[in-house]
């Protein structure tokens, strides 16, 4: 059993391809895949057509210092920065 499934995402992979309708199976903490998934997860959301992307890496900021005063990054989070 998958942890979770998210379903009809607008799949936008950072490659410059065009964007495609897709479902991404989370396992463990990582993508165990992407497509049209029919299996069963604990959690399933229907983020219908909402865009799903890898996150991305501010390249230039003035906020780093931040992390010492707010060690999740909640707002760094909430604009799609992962690293």
């Amino acid at each position: 059993m998958l942890d979770l499934i998210l379903k009809n995402g607008r799949i936008v992979d950072g490659t410059g391809n065009p964007w495609y309708l897709a479902d991404v199976a989370i396992q463990g903490g990582r993508i165990a895949a992407i497509g049209r998934i029919d299996a069963e997860a604990r959690q399933t959301i229907d983020v219908r057509q909402q865009v799903v992307s890898p996150g991305f890496i501010d390249g230039h900021c003035h906020s780093d210092l931040m992390i010492f005063d707010y060690p999740d990054s909640g707002i760094k989070l909430r604009q799609g920065v992962t690293r």
